[in-house]
């Protein structure tokens, strides 16, 4: 028997993984694409920003292959809103395509082969440009002071239990450390506290957290900057983990391959995004805090409770004409925002530190986005080399920087089993473990507020995780039953015959066979 190797080739079946493309350089040439994708859905009928919109978005996203939604007309009864500003949900979902788009790889790749290109991607650095601020699209409107009202941005209300109106969650938000200088792109919940105010929730470990609280120690308010209407690649971006001294805009750059375009404001020190659609830029001062919360999570419930959190106080708002925000919804898969591309990002990385750790055999890596977004579950898929390599894989990979986060199960597979595919998976687990023998357990590891499973709410910091060996055992692994697999001649000679046979579709990719 020869088993084939598993998401091990960085070109796969179709020979190319888009490297040499380039991402759109903002939110409405990224619309371009994905219309012409045939992933965009314009609803030109008035929807309210008052659960209706989410409702809908929750509903349609229900389908994997659900389209992006911009909705181009606010119900009468939201109140006034800017003239011709619209409201984009479902940016990203479960859509492989979306997200292909985003950074400019061929969308037709599958979820191995974006995940190699994705390591290619995020191994490359681009630093951002300046561009002059009167040529910058986001300053085509510009107002301050009491000429601002941030209640007339159709900010989502999206699930009945809501604390207010979210104005940030597809959004970036800078800050900088006033030690090093560094600045920092995160993504963090903003919700609307009145026409020149926005809530700021950071979770703990935060760097914009950690940046405001620097500020504070020096007596001096924290500056802040948020982009409400992006394209995907800075909200992808902002919404990992990196290190403190990491520079996200040069990871965007990589990303996309285009340097992300920065101008100068008008109120504070810090840059603001050339190209988007809705900025403000503020100050967090210490003590200044309103109740925020709660809004439903990525988990598929609702966050911390509420509680009083710091204000931004708004000094000046830049749009696009006609401007667009971006609305993310958080939610339980496939409806979730951070779903498909999350775990193609989170595999990518998962994968770069095992082989790192210099760990061999590793063919495959796969965070399933129906495990809250990603952050449940991970499967690694390799060739065993040697006794014990298992045991050091699920060790590895429960506690690598991009996977020791809430990650609760880790599940090892054979090279012949692809980890994107969950069948296969839960196929392995059926047929190669033994739960008596083959799980393992960790105790007191990092964990999120948001876990549901852990009450009372002060026990989630700490969390546990469950390691699952679904391999063939390695030291009967020559006399372990022999999988029925396709000879590969008789695999790509019918393959060659879909067509001719009037068959749907293109031929399922396979990738593991019985012989040559």
């Amino acid at each position: 028997m020869e088993n084939g190797s598993i998401g091990g080739s960085s070109q796969g079946a179709t020979g190319k993984t888009g490297d040499n493309q380039k991402g759109p350089r903002d939110l409405r040439e990224w619309l371009q694409l994905v219309e012409a994708d045939g992933g965009l859905k314009r609803i030109s009928a008035p929807v309210s920003m008052k659960e209706e919109m989410s409702a809908l978005t929750y509903m349609v996203a229900q389908d994997e292959s659900s389209p992006a939604l911009l909705f181009e007309t606010m119900a009468p009864s939201d109140g006034a809103k800017i003239e011709g500003a619209q409201v984009l949900s479902n940016m990203l979902g479960a859509s492989r395509r979306r997200f292909a788009h985003a950074i400019g790889i061929d969308p037709d790749l599958d979820t191995r082969q974006m995940i190699w290109a994705m390591r290619e991607r995020s191994a490359r650095r681009l630093p951002p440009v300046e561009v002059d601020p009167a040529t910058a699209p986001v300053n085509e409107i510009v107002l301050t002071g009491d000429d601002i009202d941030l209640t007339k941005i159709p900010a989502p209300k999206f699930w009945p239990r809501d604390g207010g109106d979210y104005i940030g969650t597809g959004d970036i938000t800078f800050t900088r450390d006033p030690e090093s200088g560094r600045l920092n792109v995160g993504c963090y919940r903003q919700m609307v506290q009145g026409p020149r105010q926005i809530g700021m929730y950071c979770s703990p470990g935060k760097h914009g957290l950690q940046d405001r609280e620097a500020w504070w120690k020096h007596g001096q308010p924290c500056e802040v900057v948020a982009a409400y209407g992006i394209d995907p690649a800075p909200f992808m971006v902002a919404a990992q983990s990196y290190s403190a001294d990491t520079a996200e805009l040069d990871i965007i750059g990589g990303l996309t391959g285009t340097p992300f375009e920065l101008t100068k404001g008008v109120a504070t020190s810090l840059p603001i995004p050339a190209r988007a659609e809705i900025v403000i830029e503020g100050t967090v001062t210490e003590g200044d805090v309103a109740m925020e919360g709660p809004l439903g999570e990525f988990t598929g419930y609702y966050g911390r409770p509420e509680s009083p959190q710091p204000v931004i106080q708004v000094k000046a708002l830049h749009m696009r004409r006609r401007p667009i925000l971006t609305a993310a919804l958080m939610a339980n898969y496939p409806a979730c925002e951070i779903g498909a591309y999350y775990a193609i990002m989170r595999s990518a990385a998962i994968w770069d530190d095992l082989e790192r750790f210099g760990i061999p055999g590793i063919k495959g890596v796969y965070s399933h986005p129906a495990a809250a977004s990603g952050w449940g579950m991970v499967v690694v898929s390799f060739e065993q080399k040697y006794a014990g390599h298992t045991a050091q894989v699920l060790a590895a990979a429960s506690q690598c920087p991009a996977a020791a986060y809430y990650t609760k199960w880790i599940v090892a597979v054979d090279e012949d089993v692809d980890p994107a595919d969950m069948n296969q998976v839960v196929w392995a687990m059926s047929t190669r473990c033994n739960p008596v023998d083959d799980i393992d357990f960790q105790r007191k590891t990092w964990s999120t507020g948001l876990d549901p499973s852990q009450y009372l709410p002060e026990l989630r910091a700490y969390g546990s995780k469950a390691l699952i060996d679904a391999c063939k055992p390695h030291r009967y692994i020559r006399e372990f039953p022999v999988r029925t697999m396709l000879r590969k001649s008789v695999y790509e000679n019918a393959a060659a015959r879909w067509a001719e046979l009037g068959l749907d579709g293109a031929p399922p990719a396979m990738g593991a066979f019985d012989g040559e």
